[in-house]
Formats: C-alpha cells, structure tokens, sequence
C-alpha cells in the first residue's frame, strides 16, 4: 500500500499546469475586462514555460482564442471548465515511498457551496489531470482546495480553520478528522491552523481564507508571512495576530521558525474595497519564480525577500492586479506536478 507525502514545492517539476479563463465573473463582462484576463493568465503561463513545460486546460469553445495569447510551447489540453482556478479545481500531486506519483482528487464544491459559484465541470477536472498526467488517483472525501494548505514536504501542513472546517465544506468534522485525511493523502505529521484568512479573501466573494495568500514555506524552518504594515487596512490586526500565533509554533522536526514578515503593497484599496494583494501568493517553478508586482512601491523590496529566500532561482514579475480583481493571485491559478522517478504501479 502507498504512503503518500506532498513534496515541497521547490523540488524538482515534470511540469506546470493551469486553466484558461472561459467565464463569469472571471472573464467580466466587456471585451476590455476578457482581454485583461486573459492577458494576464497567458503571462504568466509564458512566463512559467520558459522554466517548465506547461499545460493549459481550455474550455473547448475557447480553443482558437487561447491560441492567440499562448506561447505555442504550452501544450494545450481540451476539457469542459467553470472556470480557471487550477490550484484549487485540479489535483494535489504527491509521491510515495518508491516515488511513484499520485494526484489527490479532493471534492470541489465551489469553496464551500458559495452561492455564486459553478462548479460542475470543474468538479471532474482532477480526475481527468490525474489520468492525463499518469498518476494514481488518490480519491479524497475531504472538500478542500490546493489553496487552502502549504506545505514543507517534511510533514509540516499549514491550514485554516475558516477553510477546512468550514461549515459549507465539511460540516461536523472535527481538527482530528481532517488530519487524519491529511496525513493519509498528503503524509502530514503536524498540522498548523491558522484562525483565519485575509480581510478580502472572507468576504462574499472570496475562498473564506485560503491559506496561501497568508503564509509559505521557502524552505524547511523558514516562514514567509503576509504583514499588512497600514493600521488603516483592517489586515493590519489579522497581520499581527497571525504572525504573533506563528511565532508561537514549531515545525514537524520541532524547529523554531524563521519567520521572514513580507510587507504588503502600499495599495490599500481597489474600487470594491481593501484590497488583498500578497507577494505570497507566488508559483515556484524548476530554476524560478514566478511571483506578484502591483505597480507598487514595494514591489521591489518584496521581490527581493522572495530572492533571498529562493537562493539560487531567477524570480520573474507579473502585474497580478488583474487576477486579483478577480479573486486570488499566481498560485491560485498553477498546480505544480512533480517529478515522478518511477511510473504508476498496476
């Protein structure tokens, strides 16, 4: 039987998959607000691909458009979608003691059964990424998102309380419930919860406080950590309770962390109000990464912690104002898939 352990997400990729934007509030409803999107989507699969092969998933009727803003080095994969939130529609891959890969189908409903969320195709979209990519499928009752957990592949998940023991999610499990699917999916000896999200990200059209806009873990012991420096923003004090409660935590190897505060864009709101804007919401990528800029005067200060903390890996920017405006930032839209060193046991 199969021990499965989530890899850090610095160890070596097979390749990079995302999902092209094909409607709703997503796309917006202009062709100026389509253009945006997919402008930005396609930005940063080009940026992704010279690091990594890429697969884009693309809603059939949206085949020809796609074709028109990918580098013609994406490999492009047809498949009915809702929409293009591949951290959290897609697998969550894995490997096991013999390295043999496998994809974590967790139950998609919408992030939470949100009344403004469709989610039937996207639903069926792990399933096909598994077969499509060779990896066992590892079928979870669990409803949780690749968003929703960061990981240190040494055992160490960080989680929220707001996501995975959300009432629109999984009502009635219980902390030692979804461990326990944690450890047997992911291979997590020790789970840290953090009491909640993002001021933006709770709020009705958000994921209700996905973890990887907050907090990731660059390397074993060391903690990146959105902080909200603006006591005018109201993530000025979830910042500081959260960093405060992280400080207070050890890793699975029992270490101390390094915790490294990432300071957020001077930016404080948008036209829909306190804006959510986080560095860390960054995709690493085989010598890279590929992170958030907001035309903010503390984009280079940020990218510059995310350099020192990925020694070693070219960091490449992406105004990701565009895909915050729509609810999440470059990790929302990735899911890495890692290298594989044997094939699918039969």
């Amino acid at each position: 039987m199969s021990t499965w352990r989530m890899p850090a997400e610095t160890a070596l990729q097979e390749r990079l998959w995302m999902a092209f934007p094909t409607g709703g509030y997503t796309l917006g409803d202009s062709e100026e607000a389509a253009h945006a999107a997919r402008s930005t989507w396609a930005a940063v699969a080009n940026a992704a691909v010279e690091f990594e092969p890429v697969t884009m998933v693309v809603n059939p009727d949206d085949v020809d458009t796609a074709a028109r803003y990918l580098h013609p080095d994406i490999e492009v994969l047809a498949a009915p979608l809702n929409d293009a939130w591949m951290r959290d529609i897609g697998p969550t891959f894995v490997l096991d003691q013999h390295g043999c890969r496998g994809a974590v189908d967790w139950v998609f409903n919408g992030w939470g059964a949100q009344d403004w969320a469709r989610w039937d195709k996207d639903a069926l979209i792990a399933a096909e990424i598994s077969a499509r990519s060779g990896s066992h499928h590892v079928v979870s009752p669990l409803v949780n998102e690749g968003g929703g957990l960061q990981v240190d592949g040494e055992g160490t998940v960080l989680v929220t309380e707001t996501v995975q023991l959300d009432p629109g999610r999984n009502p009635g499990l219980s902390k030692a419930d979804v461990e326990a699917e944690l450890a047997r999916t992911l291979g997590a000896t020790h789970v840290i919860w953090l009491p909640r999200g993002l001021t933006r990200d709770s709020e009705r059209f958000g994921t209700r406080g996905h973890v990887d806009i907050v907090a990731a873990i660059p390397s074993p012991g060391t903690l990146l950590v959105h902080s909200q420096r603006n006591p005018a923003h109201p993530d000025f004090d979830v910042c500081r309770d959260i960093i405060s409660y992280l400080r207070t935590t050890r890793d699975a190897a029992g270490r101390e962390w390094n915790v490294v505060e990432v300071p957020a864009p001077e930016a404080l709101t948008d036209d829909e109000g306190f804006v959510d804007y986080s560095y860390i919401n960054h995709v690493v990528v085989n010598g890279g990464v590929i992170a958030c800029s907001f035309g903010d005067p503390n984009d280079d200060k940020a990218l510059q912690i995310l350099a020192e903390a990925y020694p070693g890996r070219r960091i490449v920017s992406i105004d990701a104002r565009e895909l915050f405006a729509r609810g999440g930032g470059i990790h929302c839209i990735t899911q890495q898939q890692p290298a594989a060193l044997e094939k699918v046991r039969t």
